[in-house]
Order: C-alpha cells, then structure tokens, then sequence
C-alpha cells in the first residue's frame, strides 16, 4: 500500500549557511504549499520547501523527495525546481 506524504521544511541560518528545521507533516500539497511559504516569512527562518515523498511505510520502502517549490534562502540542492 503505497502512501505520500507531503511536509513543510523551514531552514535556519548557520554558521555553515543554512540548516534544516523541524519539519512539518502536512495533509494536502496545498497545505504543504501554505505551511512552507508561511514558514519562510518568519524572520526566524532563511527559507522553507514544501515536498512529497511515496512509498510503503509497512515495508519501509520510499521514493526519493520531490521538492513542489522552494521559498527564501535553502540548500543549492532545493532550489532548482
């Protein structure tokens, strides 16, 4: 049985650039979308992604994260959509 889960990714300033947060499960892409560009608009925060991952989580068995859109200052490795 094959779930996606979709999640919200704040990152924070660091002394190596910027750092993953605490990420956020959300219910829909839509929400995801919400809650990343909301997270991104927090002075406390460089910048946010909102992202999907399938898979099986009976078998432990996920696809790689596809980023929906980057917001802010985030990882090289995120912001080319």
């Amino acid at each position: 049985m094959s779930l996606t889960y979709y999640v919200a990714l704040p990152f924070v300033r660091s002394d190596d650039g910027v750092a993953a947060g605490q990420a956020l499960e959300c219910q829909s892409e839509h929400q995801a979308l919400s809650r990343a560009g909301a997270m991104a608009r927090d002075p406390a925060n460089a910048g946010a992604i909102a992202f999907k991952r399938s898979g099986d989580p009976m078998m432990g068995d996920f696809s790689d994260a596809i980023v929906i859109k980057a917001f802010g200052e985030v990882p090289r490795t995120f912001d080319e959509l």
